[in-house]
């Protein structure tokens, strides 16, 4: 009986003591994320800013508003212009630009207040060539997991005069269905610099995945994109850290992108080749 008035009692005592402990996150981790850049096609071309969040913060991270955002290539100077529908912190350039094989393009950001350590920051990329796709095709292949996998082939003479970094994803009816950079596929020419790529698997699809998997009449579209090795690089480090783009808090410092006073994410300049078939009925 004494035991048991004795573990009462402090059970009480334990319940008389609970506490709100406030925690006081240091604020000083914000960055500047960058995420966006230019092709040479006519695809939209823009570039979002944004603010890294804390690992509490369960909430899309908070975008930057009113900056100036710059892009030249030492010949021009354009002025990149916020204000798309529902897309705040967006800059965006005008629907004919393109980009042009060779040429580096640099991007200068001045914001309207200071983030991290700075309100100015700049980054540079170059675009590089790549391999023309000369078409696509799709094969089913029954034997591959449960119930069987598509695989998305590609076909496209590799130039061979330096190493190339590709990236590579793909839509089916008009839809991205690489809309997240976990899906996307990277690859370099070090097997096959100068040869022709003949039949390279580019994408595995789980036919039993029924939101992603292809049917007989989708159009199937293969964007192979030529990037920089700092590109390649930085999609190969986020992947390997299980982040998804758009980003959500921003991808960790250690992972380097190429945005100069401590910023985090990436400018990208790069150029497109599309090849488009449609499976059977």
């Amino acid at each position: 009986m004494n035991k048991l008035l004795l573990s009462l009692l402090i059970l009480i005592l334990a319940a008389g003591c609970t506490e709100k402990i406030n925690v006081n996150l240091d604020s000083s981790y914000i960055r500047l994320v960058v995420d966006g850049g230019i092709t040479n096609d006519s695809m939209p071309k823009s570039v979002k800013l944004s603010k890294s969040a804390s690992y509490f913060y369960n909430q899309p991270p908070p975008t930057v508003s009113n900056a100036i955002v710059t892009l030249t290539d030492g010949s021009f100077l354009d002025t990149l212009k916020e204000g798309l529908p529902g897309n705040p912190g967006v800059y965006s350039l005008p629907g004919n630009f393109k980009g042009v094989i060779g040429k580096t393009y640099s991007i200068d950001i001045r914001l309207p207040e200071v983030i991290g350590n700075s309100a100015e920051y700049t980054s540079s990329c170059k675009i590089m060539k790549v391999a023309r796709l000369d078409s696509i095709q799709t094969v089913f292949d029954p034997n591959m997991g449960k119930n069987g996998h598509w695989l998305i082939k590609i076909f496209a003479q590799e130039p061979g005069d330096e190493v190339n970094y590709y990236l590579l994803r793909y839509y089916r009816n008009g839809v991205l269905m690489s809309d997240s950079i976990q899906k996307w596929s990277t690859s370099n020419d070090k097997f096959f610099n100068g040869s022709y790529i003949r039949g390279l698997t580019a994408f595995r699809i789980n036919n039993a995945n029924t939101w992603e998997t292809l049917y007989p009449g989708d159009t199937v579209k293969v964007q192979m994109s030529g990037i920089t090795k700092e590109y390649y690089d930085f999609i190969q480090q986020v992947q390997q850290a299980g982040i998804q783009i758009p980003f959500f808090s921003g991808p960790p410092a250690n992972v380097e992108g190429n945005i100069d006073n401590g910023a985090i994410g990436f400018f990208y300049a790069y150029s497109d080749s599309f090849a488009t078939c449609i499976i059977p009925k």
